[in-house]
């Protein structure tokens, strides 16, 4: 890959730190060893390495946007730090093509004692303005941050989503060609973080992301491809949809511990002409995909990924039209009924099927399980039997384009359950209407009229 079409290249990273358990050990380590070698003796050792990151490769092409997952302490915000400059690697080099803006931790590179606007100035210098451009664009900056007149106290005074207001508005007006963002947004309210993913989806279409987050699905949602650092190292690279989805199989495996082994599902078969595990973007006109263009509903259970512990399996997954109509594509509107059907390999007590229908980012749209029936009937299964869960709803007004279904089987209550199967991706489904829509998840509409009223 040529370096012109390369934004970050990691190559080879590591970052080890002593750790000493006395002040005593530490002067030891100044001390002693050099003593030692003096004497003819082999030096030793004070003091204990902790690697938070360990022999990490990658390579971020301009315009792409990577997300960064991980439980708390892989490694994730040494990585950053490392690029950004404010870290030295221990091994390894990091080559950086651009202007980087970051926002890290909640007030990294800000004075306490300083005021909103003298902070603004010396973020903004920090990030490579001059004064000039810095007046400029400092009403911008503070309209942007919209503080009030708390631009012009200390930031000391400041709440932790007043800091990230100022912050996240000096960074959106440097003209960074690399934006690195860690989980400091999730403090901000509701108005801000709308205004901060506007910047950061317009960002896209010419900037470099570094996206950081706990959040699958907001890594698959906003990030073309994804990282996976897990104790210090890169587990898994790929799409971010891949990543989130082997990530989310690895937490829902330390909550469960030892009671249960979820074993990754390999798919029977290959995604066939007829349909695909990956979702296709909107589009205008009504999806072709192989002999999908001809079907609203496609099977894609044998390649479908998820996992199992082999407790119980599902057999089946469809959705039907129960409305009159053309069995075509879906509208919105439509009556239909949603059929999980499975099979237990060992008693189940408190079975659950469940069903939540995604969009092309992973997000999840709607959903519903049997709770609400098993929670008034008790429907102990078991061993050997096939049971079938039924779901009959009005069909919302979706966007145009293909949404996947996915679906599980597990024993438990809402609050305490085992998954015995999860499978991403079991079903997809058309959706297409020449009626303009709006949102995410659209519903039929009973009365819309307009007026004229005279007083």
């Amino acid at each position: 890959m040529s370096s012109n079409d390369i934004a970050i290249r990691v190559q080879s990273l590591s970052k080890c730190y002593e750790i000493y358990d006395t002040p005593r050990d530490r002067l030891k380590q100044f001390i002693a060893p050099r003593l030692q070698r003096l004497a003819g003796k082999p030096p030793r050792q004070y003091f204990r390495e902790f690697w938070a990151l360990k022999d990490v490769s990658f390579d971020i092409k301009k315009g792409e946007t990577f997300g960064i997952i991980g439980r708390n302490g892989s490694g994730k915000s040494t990585l950053l730090q490392m690029i950004c400059g404010t870290l030295n690697p221990t091994s390894g080099s990091i080559q950086t093509y651009g202007r980087i803006a970051a926002l890290l931790e909640l007030g990294s590179g800000f004075n306490p004692e300083f005021t909103g606007r003298e902070n603004v100035y010396l973020n903004a210098s920090v990030l490579g303005l001059s004064k000039e451009e810095i007046d400029a664009r400092f009403d911008d900056i503070a309209a942007f941050a919209d503080i009030g007149q708390f631009i012009e106290q200390p930031v000391k005074t400041y709440s932790s989503g007043m800091y990230v207001r100022l912050a996240f508005a000096v960074i959106a007006h440097v003209d960074a060609d690399i934006l690195i963002v860690d989980e400091a947004l999730s403090v901000g309210d509701a108005v801000f973080t709308q205004k901060c993913m506007r910047f950061i989806r317009n960002f896209q279409e010419n900037g470099s992301l570094l996206f950081v987050s706990h959040d699958a699905a907001s890594v698959q949602n906003l990030c073309n491809f994804g990282i996976w650092l897990k104790n210090g190292m890169i587990e898994q690279v790929g799409t971010a949809k891949s990543v989130s989805e082997a990530y989310f199989q690895y937490t829902m495996q330390e909550i469960y511990g030892d009671d249960s082994k979820l074993i990754s599902m390999v798919p029977a078969a290959l995604v066939d002409e007829a349909c695909t595990s990956e979702i296709v973007p909107d589009t205008e006109v009504p999806p072709r995909i192989g002999n999908c263009d001809k079907s609203s509903v496609c099977d894609n259970i044998n390649a479908a990924k998820g996992w199992k512990t082999g407790g119980a399996h599902i057999v089946s997954v469809s959705l039907r039209r129960l409305s009159p109509g053309s069995e075509a594509v879906f509208e919105g509107g439509e009556r239909v009924r949603m059929t999980l059907r499975a099979k237990a390999n060992e008693p189940l007590q408190n079975p659950i099927l469940g069903f939540l229908v995604r969009d092309r980012l992973g997000q999840d749209l709607f959903g519903e399980n049997t709770l609400p029936f098993t929670n008034r009937v008790s429907t102990p299964i078991e061993a050997g039997m096939t049971f079938e869960g039924t779901f009959e709803f009005i069909f919302p007004m979706l966007p145009n384009g293909q949404y996947a279904v996915m679906a599980s089987v597990a024993d438990g209550d809402a609050y305490d359950n085992l998954q015995h199967h999860w499978m991403h991706d079991a079903l997809i489904i058309n959706v297409y209407s020449s009626k303009i829509r709006y949102g995410l998840v659209g519903i039929p509409f009973e009365r819309v009229s307009l007026e004229v009223i005279n007083e």
